[in-house]
Formats: C-alpha cells, sequence, structure tokens
C-alpha cells in the first residue's frame, strides 16, 4: 500500500476541501470552475507535460469528487452544470469506483528487467535458471529477450546481486481478482462484473488515475437544508484522528450533524448474533463459519468462491444494525454511514437503512473546511449513554471480529480460529481452499480452523483504501480510543 502521505492522496483531498467550502458558502456552481486553475496556476511548475494538461487532469478529478463518473465526461460540458446535476440528483450512481484515462500512465505490461548492477558473473545463474532460453549475456550484462520471457521470476530468484528487478502494473498487480486489465489504447479499465470494490486499486495507483465517487455534496445538501442528518462512524475512523472519545462526536455535531452514533454499538450486535449463529452452525455439524462485517470479502465469495457461500455467516453488519436502531429512533432522518471503506458505499446502497456513505478522507476535509480542530473539542460527561464494548470497538482491526465472537461464546475452547489478513491474490487462494474444503473436495481435519475471519484490507478497516492516517500509528491510536471509554 502506498504511503497515505503522498502527492497524489493530497490533491484528491484539497479538491474535497475546496468543494467544501463552496458549498457551505453556497457557492458551489459559481465557484468550482475556478477550482482547476486556482490549484494549476500559470507559472508554477507543471506535475505533468504542462499546466494546461494538469488542469484538464484536475477537471476530472473535480467531476469524481462531485460524485460524477469520468467515463462519461464531456469536455465542452462545465463544471458548474456537473456541480447542478450533484446538487440536484436524489441518490448516488453506481459504480462507485471512476478510472480518469488521461491521468492513467498507460503502465507497460508487468515485466522483469536487467539493471546496471548485473556483473555478468561467470556463474550466469539467471541463465542457466531460465527454462525459455530468454536470457543471453551480451556486451557484459544480462539480456532478456521480451518475445521468449513468460515472466516466471526465476532469473530474479536466482541472480545473487539482485540486478534484476520485476517492474509491475501497481493497478492490476493490487487487484486480487484480475477485474483490471488494459483497453486497446494501453489504458486500464474495470470489468464491475469482477470488482469486489476493494479499493486496493485506489490505493495502489500512483497517478491517482483510480478514485472513488465523492457523496459529500450529497450530504452537505441534506445538511444545510436542516434536515436530521445523523452520523454514524465506524471504529476505524476514530483511529484517523488524535481524539479520545467523546471528542470526534462532538466535531461532529460542531460540523452540522443532528446527532452521532458509533458503530461499534452495531458490532457488539453483530459479535452477539454471530456468537450465537456459530454455534448453532457447529451443534448441525458444519465445518466451519466465515464473518460476514467485510462486504469486499462477502462480494468476492459471491462472484468467484461460490463454494464457500454456505459457509458465510447470515448475520448483518455492523453497520446495518447501527442504521436500523437509528431508522427506528428517528424514522425521517438522513443516515450517513461513516467508514475508511469502499466497499461500504456498496453495501450502503443495498442497505434499506442507510441513505450515504462517507469516507474519513471527505470526513476529514469537512473539518477542514469548517476549521474544526478535534483536539480543541470538550466533552461533557454523558451520564446514562450507552457505550459500545472494547471487543466491539476492536473490529476495527484483524482478529477483533473473531476475539468478539469468542469472547460470547459459552464454549470458547471449542473455537478454532483463523484470519485470512488481506484479500490479496494470496489471500483470495487461500479463500478457494476453504471452498474445496466446504465442497468435499480438499481433506478436512480436526485442525481445520471451524471460524475463518476475513479482512480486505491488511490489518483490517484502520488501513482501508481511503485512510488518512498510517495504519501503524492508526492501530496504536485505536487502543488509546479503546481504552478511553469502553466498557468491558
Amino acid at each position: 500500500m502506498l504511503n497515505v502521505n503522498n502527492n497524489a492522496a493530497q490533491i484528491k483531498r484539497e479538491i474535497l476541501v475546496r468543494i467544501a467550502r463552496l458549498q457551505l458558502e453556497n457557492k458551489l456552481e459559481d465557484g468550482v470552475h475556478y477550482i482547476p486553475r486556482e490549484m494549476a496556476p500559470r507559472g508554477s511548475e507543471p506535475l505533468g507535460c504542462c499546466i494546461f494538461h494538469d488542469r484538464e487532469i484536475l477537471r476530472q478529478r473535480v467531476m469524481a469528487r462531485l460524485g460524477c463518473s469520468v467515463e462519461e465526461y464531456d469536455d465542452e460540458k462545465k463544471l458548474s452544470e456537473y456541480a447542478k446535476e450533484a446538487l440536484e440528483r436524489e441518490k448516488p450512481t453506481e459504480p462507485f469506483l471512476t478510472v480518469l484515462h488521461d491521468a492513467c500512465n498507460a503502465c507497460v505490461k508487468t515485466q522483469f528487467m536487467v539493471t546496471n548492477a548485473c556483473q555478468a558473473c561467470y556463474a550466469r545463474p539467471c541463465m542457466m535458471n531460465c527454462g525459455r532460453k530468454a536470457i543471453t549475456v551480451q556486451n557484459g550484462r544480462a539480456r532478456i529477450d521480451s518475445e521468449k520471457c513468460v515472466n516466471c521470476g526465476l532469473c530474479m530468484q536466482n541472480c545473487p546481486y539482485h540486478a534484476i528487478i520485476r517492474i509491475p502494473v501497481p493497478c492490476e498487480e493490487a487487484c486480487p481478482v484480475g477485474a483490471i486489465s488494459k483497453d486497446e489504447n494501453g489504458k486500464e479499465r474495470i470489468d464491475y462484473s469482477k470488482c469486489i470494490f476493494c479499493g486496493h486499486c485506489m490505493s495502489e495507483c500512483p497517478f491517482g488515475a483510480m478514485m472513488d465517487k465523492s457523496q459529500l455534496v450529497d450530504v452537505l445538501k441534506h445538511v444545510m437544508s436542516g434536515k436530521k442528518v445523523i452520523a454514524m462512524y465506524a471504529p476505524a475512523i476514530a483511529s484517523q484522528f488524535r481524539a479520545t472519545s467523546g471528542q470526534l462526536e462532538k466535531a461532529l455535531k460542531a460540523s452540522g450533524f443532528f446527532d452521532v452514533v458509533e458503530v461499534a454499538i452495531g458490532a457488539d450486535i453483530t459479535a452477539d448474533k454471530e456468537a450465537h449463529e456459530f454455534e448453532e452452525r457447529m451443534e448441525k455439524g458444519e465445518l466451519l463459519m466465515t464473518t460476514s462485517c467485510c462486504p469486499a470479502y462477502v462480494r468476492a465469495v459471491k462472484l468467484h468462491v461460490p463454494e464457500l457461500l454456505p459457509c458465510v455467516s447470515d448475520t448483518r453488519s455492523p453497520m446495518h444494525y447501527t442504521a436500523e436502531l437509528v431508522k427506528k429512533e428517528n424514522p425521517d432522518c438522513i443516515s450517513v454511514f461513516i467508514g475508511p471503506c469502499l466497499a461500504k458505499r456498496k453495501e450502503g446502497q443495498d442497505d434499506e437503512f442507510v441513505d450515504y456513505v462517507l469516507s474519513v478522507e471527505e470526513i476529514g476535509a469537512l473539518f477542514i473546511a469548517k476549521e474544526i480542530d478535534i483536539a480543541k473539542q470538550v466533552v461533557e460527561e454523558c451520564e446514562g449513554c450507552k457505550k459500545p464494548t472494547a471487543s466491539g470497538r476492536n473490529f476495527a482491526v484483524t482478529g477483533g471480529v473473531a476475539e468478539a465472537v469468542k469472547v460470547r461464546l459459552k464454549s470458547p475452547e471449542k473455537l478454532r480460529p483463523a484470519v485470512i489478513n488481506g484479500l490479496d491474490k494470496a489471500g483470495i487462494k487461500t479463500l478457494t481452499n476453504y471452498g474445496k474444503i466446504q465442497a468435499g473436495i480438499m481433506k478436512h481435519s480436526d485442525d481445520t480452523p471451524n471460524l475463518v475471519e476475513v479482512m480486505s484490507c491488511e490489518g483490517g478497516c484502520i488501513a482501508g483504501p481511503s485512510v488518512i492516517s498510517n495504519p501503524r500509528i492508526a492501530a496504536n491510536q485505536l487502543k488509546r480510543y479503546v481504552e478511553s471509554g469502553s466498557e468491558g
């Protein structure tokens, strides 16, 4: 995963801040046109070939941040028109990812390359271990014949000088299900019939060509109209800000939300139900159960490992149960889930109780636009307020869901948990093997796990594709947050 502190991410966030400020001032339609030229002024150092190309890319990034698909880009259409459409739309549109072809670098096909570190050594291990005879030594350096090379990587593995490197296509490499490929012009495209919306491509593209379509304009529209807009924030969001329990809630209310609910409360409901479901399944003699909190994982099973479908927990996610509680108490409200995840946008679209899904990037931009400093929020003790358990808040880290289920079991010693920490290509292969066990193709043993927790992002939700904090720092912050105000 690219470090969250990079230029592509900063530019995307700056656009969000500018859009939020304009909308809060009721100047979005009039002012959005000027964002590209303000961010790439004449005379500044261009990031691409020239300032005018930079502005064109920024124009398309603004479109995505307005919640529009860049695939529908019309260079004759003004940004003010896109802004007007965003303000008038009744609900967000699918798909939730969009590809900026003009920003895409059209990276060359994944290949191996010999660097200047090559010593043309006497042993010739690269050449001797190449089964396709694709390597020769010429003018004191090994050469790879691209016509013969099959990208097996044996040359790289055997070079004692590490002189052979692999040049990947980052987005294709990151996609665990092969949903990304090149079109006839060498640009990347997404096959949404395969895509699980894990957001790995978005995190890994160093050109920021893969972008999520923001819903911030939609939510602010309702906030500014005076509707009851209720924020439901995932535990992972607390890990993104240096805040104690209560400060984040205060900041969200200061930004305009009518009320704020912590999704860890829904996580406790999910854990209770999954523990009960696990015990029922084991009593029936089923082999294993997998958790269902990660929508990218659930979609991966449906599309790519259908043999495992019978093992997926029937319990709904913490977002669903929290939204259900919110809608029961305030039937006329607008419910907004806030998380670090792209896949939650898809889950939210399909959930009857969720109206919108915002990312931590969007909330961070809103705080900046409204000049809200979370660390300065004064928290008043709320007597009688329901607090989530520590295990509910720890859903945000790898292993947290399985542990929350374990502490609720009548016979926890019967639990044999396993964790798939990140849905990369290896993670999908592991899932496939579990599917084969379920289908009877692979042998089941007494050591086979009977509860499998799957996290699409390595480290858990604190490392989601829309985070703004380094996952290691976020893990420490979450720990402090859990300790600052959770029930046992």
